[in-house]
């Protein structure tokens, strides 16, 4: 072999180190390891990039301008034999791991209380994972409206039905849905023209609650003419 034909060899050879390298270097910067909220608020994983599943715990979120922030915790098999005091499963016992979250690409509307959060990112040196990734998974609840109010019935009875815990159904108002965290969360169409019904929630709503929605709405009228939800269903 001649020595031009070795210095081409030796070239080559060194182009494809770095190409392979600079492959890697991309593949580990973009790739997340998976871990759960309790492996993820141990510190093991500060400065790693990870992706972590947990639910939301209730009323954590905090929303400033486009950041939200909130916080997760394990609802997975490693939590299945877990139980609340009351020996409920699944329950979110104050004993349970829990992980900080900062978002700052907007707030979706299926966002809330107890939705299941698959967060991707990295954790900072305080422990707060940084998430450049976030999907949030609720699944599509059906209800009956068999002996539930209409809203035109509802606002028939006036002021002897607030705090009254009663189920309302009805569509919902086009271009009323908002994030968790509003005054409104969204408004049921009055049946004929009639008065509409803004309501209050905090929970995580399905990708199926859109414009138009049939709904099956449990809570109360408060005094401000507001209906607060316990519970959304779409209307089966």
């Amino acid at each position: 072999m001649n020595k031009r034909l070795k210095r081409r060899l030796v070239v080559v050879t060194g182009v494809v180190v770095i190409v392979v390298l600079a492959i890697l270097a991309v593949v580990n910067g973009t790739t997340s390891k998976t871990v759960t909220v309790e492996q993820a608020a141990s510190g093991a994983y500060n400065g790693t990039k990870v992706q972590v599943t947990g639910k939301v715990v209730d009323n954590s979120y905090a929303i400033d301008g486009n950041t939200l922030s909130f916080s997760i915790y394990d609802d997975g098999a490693q939590a299945a034999a877990s139980t609340d005091a009351q020996g409920v499963q699944g329950a979110q016992p104050a004993g349970r791991p829990q992980l900080k979250v900062i978002y700052d690409k907007g707030v979706s509307a299926t966002f809330g209380n107890q939705v299941e959060a698959i967060c991707t990112g990295v954790i900072n040196d305080d422990g707060v994972l940084v998430c450049t990734e976030l999907v949030t998974k609720c699944p599509s609840k059906y209800e009956n409206s068999t002996d539930s109010l209409s809203v035109s019935q509802l606002w028939s009875y006036g002021e002897s039905i607030i705090d009254k815990p009663v189920r309302i159904s009805g569509a919902l108002q086009a271009g009323t849905l908002k994030p968790v965290g509003q005054e409104d969360r969204f408004v049921l169409a009055g049946q004929d023209g009639g008065q509409n019904l803004p309501v209050v929630y905090e929970g995580a709503l399905s990708d199926e609650v859109r414009d138009g929605a049939e709904l099956v709405v449990t809570g109360a009228l408060n005094s401000s003419g507001r209906f607060v939800a316990t519970d959304v269903a779409l209307r089966g």
